[in-house]
């Protein structure tokens, strides 16, 4: 197939690549590189672009026909989505339109987005399967329930077809160690967890220690990101026999706290990590943890990494021959206006 990629100079979104790539697809990223880097695609050919450009999306499906989109080109950060709203409505929602609208004009009716765990809010169950009800909390949660909202009513007019994989915590990086998890800053637990043993980060941020779970720290469910690729795979192989809107929960089934992952990260690399506890941060649900047995039945999809410290040992073999900072993107900027 001839797969077009958006974000795919980004953490998941480059691993996309590799896979779509080494499983026989052609494939051409369009990003922006507002978070993403060139050096991440190594597959494929990049286009540099922007969702809100809808001038530079006619231009990419001009140069040829494709058979497929997987959108990881959304902001993802909540505590930036509280402080910054508009920023992310408008990426995430009026950018996703751009491209639905390019997809429908050139007859591309298959689509696979990459949503998220925030859309469910606080959890009124252990185990989130996909009969929990979507009530975000955050405005990041609520652009990606929009799209999906979204989605159903463009498959029931136009016919496009869709799954929208919610993952849980991504983590890890690819076993080659030639890409792994970079953000310009640095938010996600893991990778932050590491760069403290390294010595990259000197103290370790802990966001609340008061929070209903067995240790006080939040607990989350973490995901390998090649386990994630795997399931846009067959997500395409999904759409070909059942043609709709689809949702699915991606995670392991196993919650893991802040500090039971600073212990295995710290079996991992030998390394005491030091931490310190802070004020909890506003959009934390204290427990995210996923149900896919919807996934394993339907989809086939069968996550190799199930351990906690198996994850992490794939991040740290990255880390430990990436300490650099990478520099090859612009600033990050924002403005609200209407979309080019």
């Amino acid at each position: 197939m001839n797969i077009l990629v958006c974000g795919g100079a980004g953490y998941i979104g480059s691993h996309m690549v590799k896979m779509l790539a080494e499983e026989g697809h052609q494939v051409t990223t369009f990003d922006n590189l507002s978070t993403g880097f060139k050096s991440a695609v190594q597959w494929g050919a990049l286009t540099e672009g922007d969702l809100l450009d809808r001038k530079a999306l006619k231009n990419v499906f001009k140069t040829q026909e494709f058979d497929a989109v997987m959108h990881f080109s959304a902001r993802s950060l909540v505590g930036e989505s509280f402080e910054n709203p508009a920023f992310y409505y408008q990426n995430n929602v009026v950018g996703t339109y751009n491209l639905l609208e390019a997809m429908c004009e050139n007859g591309v009716k298959t689509f696979v987005f990459s949503s998220t765990a925030a859309t469910f809010g606080i959890p009124i169950k252990d185990l989130i399967d996909e009969t929990h009800p979507q009530i975000p909390i955050s405005p990041y949660g609520k652009t990606k329930v929009a799209v999906e909202q979204m989605l159903n009513d463009f498959f029931s007019a136009y016919g496009l077809n869709s799954v929208s994989l919610r993952y849980f915590n991504a983590a890890g990086a690819d076993p080659s160690g030639l890409i792994g998890e970079a953000h310009v800053p640095e938010t996600h637990l893991i990778p932050n967890v590491l760069k403290s043993a390294a010595g990259d980060k000197p103290i370790l941020k802990v966001f609340g220690n008061n929070y209903p779970t067995k240790d006080g720290t939040c607990v989350r469910d973490y995901i390998h990101v090649n386990d994630l690729c795997k399931a846009h795979l067959l997500a395409l192989d999904y759409m070909a026999q059942q043609p709709g809107a689809h949702g699915f929960n991606l995670g392991n089934g196993q919650g893991f706290s802040i500090l039971e992952v600073i212990r295995a990260a710290s079996e991992v690399t030998q390394k005491t990590i030091p931490y310190e506890i802070l004020d909890r941060r506003p959009g934390d649900p204290p427990i995210l943890v996923s149900d896919s047995s919807r996934a394993r039945r339907l989809l086939g999809w069968d996550p190799v990494y199930t351990e906690l410290r198996d994850i992490i040992a794939t991040a740290w073999h990255w880390h430990k021959n990436n300490k650099t900072v990478r520099t090859d993107h612009p600033t990050n900027t924002f403005s609200i206006g209407p979309a080019t």
